[in-house]
């Protein structure tokens, strides 16, 4: 009977497990974006492995214009936005393989490309690849495969690194995978228990620090800065011994020019350091004890607690070995930095130094170019590129046929996410626009994207501007931060009362006019001309020495310039320059006027009218054509 069961069970379980593999039976195919971002530099595609009822009523679309919502913090957008669903939110019965390619310029130590997932119930998670480099669609480049149990928005993004690690009761000394140089040492019976802890690198940029004291005087003692640690303990622990934290410090550039070996102290055990006369710095003073291993230099640690920067002017900063500085923490921070300085600086402009350190490693210095086709300048592109990298984007894109005018605009800080608003003022507008004061386009910023905006420019009123060759316009461009992006849609706000915030830059427009000519029939030009012409001929037939030619050009009235003009032009043939004054007269009457008539009056005022006769009974000819 018990074995019976068995087969019974077996046999069900056979069936059971056959026909589930029909029904996940995996396929691999590509999902094509059903729209493009104009970057041309990432394919709007994914690959993913699915099981075969799914895959047939798998989609995916293109959804950059949600990017700014997509990244946050320091994240730093590589690829597309992919929105890949099913209809009616269908359930995946296995795990789902997607493999996003993207493109990452800047990558190092510091940080890692993890893919963003935000699923229909506007729920967020950072999946770690299981790969980023892979062969599909027959190209073998950087693809980031990730398996999932939910569809929804997908994104490539790259973050600081974060690493996670346990210290336990009997202490640790750990050097970070991301920097070997930076060190936490933690003795023994730091804490009463096992404790996790997570850290963050941010590396400062020298650049920035330059810019900082170009702009300021009061920051010029400072020479250098560590890089800036986010260091997170649990808040309900303490530390029962102080751990050991080293970083690395760029010592003074100007020793290292003058070739002067810089005088490192050794490194000593904690007894030794602690017994040393310790350089601090003073709130009230403002000065720092200097010794005998930094020369003139000093070392000044600041730590982010209580929602503020402050300088911590109890704790000693040590001088190591290769530029490396090290610090005893006495109390639980959230972040840290370390400044090498000259001279003595205030504590409140280092605090302001450091706030302003912070926002700038988080944006990025661009210039905003404008440029034209050079055989279509109704074509143009606007490019947001690195300030740093203009004159290599300028060579681009006179490679790809795009010049100016008008020159790029000067450096615009902005973060990742952001966007650039563009309106248009005065006689261009961009096509398939009615209004010249809506706002138009919209162009997001991503430092590790190519940001590119194509338009289609036109003029307003192709009558307008009739004084220049060129029709002219103003390009205007309103920055939207983060915080004035709305939650969903696509449409950014600028301010409560609707109108636009002020410019981060304006440039000048021109669009060359189109050469109108005229061209009439032949047979129409000769139905004018030949009257024309007859009728000079009877004008200066028989005529004495000019005299009545002349009388006749003073009834037609026309300016004396033409008559010059008209002279200088034929100066010796009479019968021209009575055509030409002629046909000068016929263009300045209106169209309905009876031209025969009028010359004819004209004729016999002037002493001759066989003419006027003989004029009249010509009225058949097309003079007042």
């Amino acid at each position: 009977m018990k074995s019976h069961h068995l087969a019974t069970k077996g046999c069900s379980i056979s069936e059971t497990v056959c026909r589930l593999l029909n029904l996940l039976r995996l396929f691999s195919f590509s999902l094509p974006g059903l729209s493009v971002d104009g970057a041309g530099e990432i394919p709007d595609s994914c690959y993913v492995t699915a099981p075969g009822g799914l895959a047939q009523v798998m989609t995916c679309e293109v959804v950059n214009s949600a990017s700014s919502q997509v990244v946050s913090g320091a994240e730093e957008l590589v690829s597309s936005v992919l929105r890949i669903q099913t209809p009616d939110r269908m359930r995946t019965p296995c795990p789902v393989s997607v493999a996003i390619p993207f493109t990452s310029r800047h990558r190092g130590s510091y940080r890692d490309i993890v893919v963003k997932v935000i699923d229909g119930e506007e729920q967020t998670s950072y999946i770690s690849p299981a790969s980023t480099e892979g062969i599909y669609g027959g190209k073998r480049g950087s693809f980031a495969e990730v398996k999932v149990y939910k569809l929804g928005l997908f994104a490539v993004v790259s973050c600081i690194r974060r690493e996670s690690f346990t210290i336990p009761r009997k202490g640790l000394s750990l050097k970070l995978s991301m920097d070997s140089r930076i060190c936490f040492d933690y003795l023994p019976g730091t804490f009463s228990a096992p404790v996790v802890v997570q850290s963050m690198i941010q590396p400062v940029d020298g650049s920035f620090l330059s810019t900082l004291k170009w702009r300021s005087d009061v920051y010029q003692g400072v020479l250098s800065t560590s890089t800036l640690v986010y260091l997170t303990h649990p808040s309900t622990v303490r530390f029962r011994r102080p751990p050991t934290l080293t970083l690395p410090c760029p010592p003074n550039p100007d020793r290292k020019r003058a070739g002067e070996e810089p005088d490192h102290a050794r490194p000593t055990s904690t007894a030794t350091m602690a017994a040393r006369p310790a350089h601090r710095v003073r709130s009230s003073s403002a000065s720092v004890k200097s010794s005998r291993e930094t020369g003139n230099e000093q070392l000044v640690l600041l730590g982010y607690k209580e929602e503020q920067w402050m300088v911590l002017e109890n704790t000693t900063v040590r001088n190591m070995q290769n530029g490396l500085v090290s610090f005893e923490l006495t109390e639980n921070l959230q972040r840290l930095i370390v400044l090498r300085l000259a001279s003595s600086v205030r504590p409140v402009h280092l605090t302001t130094l450091i706030e302003e350190v912070e926002a700038s490693v988080h944006s990025s210095r661009v210039t905003i170019v404008l440029h034209h086709r050079t055989d279509q300048p109704q074509r143009a592109v606007v490019a947001l590129v690195a300030s740093k990298d203009l004159s290599w984007e300028l060579a681009k894109l006179r490679r790809e046929g795009y010049c100016g005018p008008p020159d790029p605009s000067g450096d615009i800080a902005m973060r990742e996410g952001e966007q650039l608003l563009l309106s248009f003022r005065g006689n261009i507008t961009s096509s398939g626009e009615t209004s010249s004061e809506s706002m138009t386009e919209t162009i997001t910023f991503h430092n590790q994207r190519k940001n590119r905006l194509f338009l289609q420019l036109t003029e307003v009123d192709e009558f307008g501007n009739y004084s220049s060759p060129h029709y002219k316009g103003t390009a205007i461009f309103h920055r939207v931060t983060k915080g004035q992006l709305p939650s969903s849609g696509d449409t950014p706000t600028t301010s409560s009362d609707g109108s636009p915030q002020n410019p981060v830059c304006k440039l000048s427009l021109t669009l060359p006019k189109k050469v109108r000519t005229i061209s009439r029939p032949v047979e129409c030009q000769s139905d004018v001309i030949i009257p024309l012409r007859r009728a000079a001929s009877m004008a200066v037939r028989g005529a004495d020495g000019g005299r009545r030619p002349a009388l006749l050009v003073l009834c037609l009235r026309v300016r004396r310039s033409s008559i010059q003009l008209v002279k200088l032009k034929v100066p010796d043939h009479l019968s021209q320059q009575v055509f030409h004054l002629l046909a000068v007269w016929r263009r300045s009457l209106p169209t309905s006027a009876d031209k025969s008539s009028l010359l004819s009056r004209y004729l016999c005022k002037s002493g001759r009218p066989d003419l006027a006769k003989e004029l009249l009974g010509q009225r058949s000819s097309p003079l007042n054509a």
